[in-house]
């Protein structure tokens, strides 16, 4: 069903220009945004993806990946075909660019009231808007997230970072955490690789910081392509100066997806080498993902270097965390810590 799209403006001659992203597609008559699921209809900007959703999970907040937001919690997860990027790598490419072949937008038929009671239903602590891009079913966001609230839900966004700043304004007292992807600190990666721009995500992440959120940050990294060890430190270093050193970082192993089929998985070196890079950097938290059976994963206290949470997948076992302090040695455990705010 079509659903009268929020953040648009009218131009002439029967155009649109969409406020929502850092596109600001200047849409004609019967035509659709760069994320395939915004429509122009007779001088109307309309949704396809506000009562449609492709994949509904419970997960651990672990999985987003959110390693210092109510840890150990669920998380109530859902997502809609489309997205305003085009990955060549993209996991979720089966969701995420359905939409631009021009096939049907497909999913199962929810609302707002319907989310909140499943997530509630599921003894969920947030409920996630991830797997393609929150973004672009903004609509369903931020009505789904106005009733989490009332019902004492927290939202999380997933995301990667391209809002517009009036998109950013709306969601600002409604999301709780947001794991944004820094996909790369070179522009020409962004522009050929994505379809996309760095310089916006980079003025997302800092306004994200600024409305309080809870933000973690992670890059894929892909051999060959962003893994670049100067660019690295760089990436590092505006985590650290311009968010905050107590932001975690998540590096994540690529494996061949999508249009990549042919590239390499993330040799461990490079990993450790970009781990070491955030580390050096003054990151207090910084961790490898897609890795099984690595260390990458746990939690030290950045004052003792005690291990204080330790990772198996999406499990863990809380080693030495009290209302999110390290028993060991009284350190503040940087996070939002589900016995610190019931």
């Amino acid at each position: 069903m079509l659903y009268p799209a929020r953040l648009w403006e009218n131009l002439k001659d029967g155009k649109v220009q969409c406020r929502l992203c850092n596109h600001f597609c200047i849409i004609e008559s019967g035509q659709h945004g760069v994320c395939g699921v915004r429509q122009n209809i007779d001088g109307s900007l309309m949704t396809k993806t506000y009562d449609l959703v492709a994949a509904i999970n419970v997960d651990p907040v672990e999985k987003k990946p959110l390693y210092h937001f109510l840890p150990g919690t669920k998380t109530f997860s859902l997502g809609t075909q489309g997205c305003n990027f085009g990955c060549e790598f993209c996991q979720n490419a089966t969701l995420s660019q359905h939409p631009k072949s021009g096939r049907e937008i497909t999913g199962q038929k929810v609302t707002p009231e319907i989310l909140v009671e499943l997530a509630i239903a599921h003894e969920c602590k947030s409920i996630s808007y991830t797997y393609s891009e929150p973004t672009i079913f903004f609509e369903l966001m931020q009505d789904t997230a106005r009733l989490a609230h009332d019902n004492g839900l927290k939202n999380i966004m997933v995301s990667n970072g391209f809002q517009s700043p009036e998109c950013l304004k709306e969601l600002a007292p409604l999301i709780d955490a947001a794991n944004i992807d820094l996909k790369s600190f070179n522009d020409t990666f962004y522009e050929d690789i994505c379809k996309g721009r760095l310089n916006p995500v980079l003025e997302t992440l800092k306004h994200i910081k600024k409305f309080g959120w809870w933000l973690e940050v992670t890059t894929l990294l892909i051999p060959g392509k962003n893994d670049d060890m100067p660019e690295l430190r760089q990436l590092a270093k505006f985590i650290a100066t311009e968010l905050g050193e107590e932001v975690p970082w998540h590096i994540s192993r690529f494996h061949p997806d999508y249009m990549m089929q042919d590239c390499p998985v993330t040799p461990m070196k490079s990993l450790n080498l970009a781990r070491q890079a955030g580390t050096d950097a003054g990151l207090k938290y910084v961790y490898v993902g897609n890795v099984p059976e690595n260390d990458g994963s746990s939690t030290f206290c950045p004052s003792c270097n005690t291990e204080i949470i330790r990772r198996f997948g999406f499990s863990l076992d809380n080693l030495g965390v009290e209302n999110g302090m390290c028993k060991y040695c009284g350190c503040q455990a940087n996070g939002v810590f589900e016995d610190s705010h019931d």
